[in-house]
């Protein structure tokens, strides 16, 4: 049988890699311009080379050199999920993000390039309500003058065995057949936090600010006196900022006579619901609803890595609580990544060959 085998661009610290590999589908390299996500790629997607590149200017040929491709293989899947701030209806320094604007333009260089078996494009759902500009219809008419099945949607992870509420656009794409390839759902019932967190599942009780050197890296960001304080008022088990608000001295001063706006700032999760959407500033409690559901602290390193459906197994390396909480807010739910590469796997398997 000839193995599927991935080439994943803008790979970060390897969410999607990780959830093709599970599959069975062997991941060639991942590329990206940040080199802080090169240890953590390499430790954990075992085979796979980490190239670290722009890639504006990276050449197509210069890569299909370099991994031994070969163009209208059948057997390749070429995957693009490219930071999408630009796209995202976060707030987010739009100057600052413009460049990746135009980066699902760039993978499409590769994809008409190498006119691969299988395309997957992932993104923010922005890139679909803006398609036009983000370049997304440009990419659907070639795919469809090329020839491919095309199923492309906003999905919930959730709804693909991961504990969390994240909603993604995903596209994939084959020319192998016409039958439309397209995440496999979970068949049992929805996760939610206290299936994955807690003392049950391995997760002791720490404090704000302790630091875990192993490998499981329950590790967690430090308070200020004052939030700890806050902390005390905000109800366990979804609780919000509403409950120190009438006391002035913990009141912040930018939420006086707003009752209606960001009450997920010092939030708490909900034992019982999906965790929201883990962003790069899980670690933080002034940055949405990323308390512990019990504990006077914001989420562990773990736990966030947990809530994005990352093994325990993996091992993040970086210098700082910071930079591994971007990997993970950034990262492609494996799980989700997985069952896409599950669905790709049987299409290939059962009817393209």
């Amino acid at each position: 049988m000839n193995k599927l085998k991935a080439v994943d661009f803008y790979c970060g610290g390897g969410g999607m890699s990780l959830g093709m590999s599970q599959a069975g589908i062997s991941v060639l390299a991942g590329i990206d311009n940040e080199n802080k996500c090169k240890a953590t790629y390499e430790l954990n997607i075992e085979g796979a080379k980490f190239i670290e590149a722009d890639v504006f200017e990276l050449k197509e040929k210069e890569l299909t050199r370099e991994l031994g491709l070969t163009r209208n293989d059948n057997s390749l899947v070429l995957i693009g999920c490219s930071p999408c701030q630009y796209w995202s209806i976060i707030n987010t320094d739009k100057k600052k993000s413009s460049k990746s604007k135009n980066l699902l333009i760039e993978f499409q260089r590769f994809a008409r390039y190498l006119n691969p078996g299988y395309i997957v494009v992932e993104n923010v759902p922005g890139v679909l309500r803006k398609k036009e500009e983000s370049g997304l219809q440009g990419f659907i008419d070639w795919l469809k003058k090329k020839k491919y099945s095309i199923h492309f949607d906003i999905h919930n992870v959730n709804d693909y065995g991961v504990p969390q509420n994240r909603k993604r656009f995903t596209l994939i794409a084959n020319r192998i057949n016409e039958i439309e390839v397209s995440p496999l759902k979970s068949e049992s019932k929805r996760l939610v936090v206290k299936d994955v967190l807690g003392s049950e599942n391995g997760f002791k009780k720490i404090e704000a600010g302790t630091k875990d050197n192993s490998k499981f890296q329950h590790s967690v960001a430090g308070l200020s006196q004052i939030n700890l304080e806050r902390l005390k008022y905000v109800k366990k088990d979804g609780g919000d900022r509403l409950g120190f608000a009438n006391n002035p001295s913990l009141q912040l001063r930018c939420f006086k006579n707003k009752t209606d706006s960001f009450k997920d700032t010092f939030g708490r999760l909900w034992w019982n619901r999906p965790s929201p959407t883990i962003t790069t500033k899980f670690f933080s409690i002034s940055n949405g609803r990323f308390v512990h559901p019990d504990e006077n602290r914001a989420l562990s390193i773990r736990e966030g890595a947990t809530l994005q459906s990352f093994p325990t197994t993996f091992e993040f390396k970086t210098k700082s609580i910071a930079d591994t909480a971007r990997i993970i807010g950034n990262a492609v739910p494996p799980e989700y990544a997985k069952r896409i590469g599950i669905a790709i796997l049987n299409n290939y398997t059962n009817n393209g060959r």
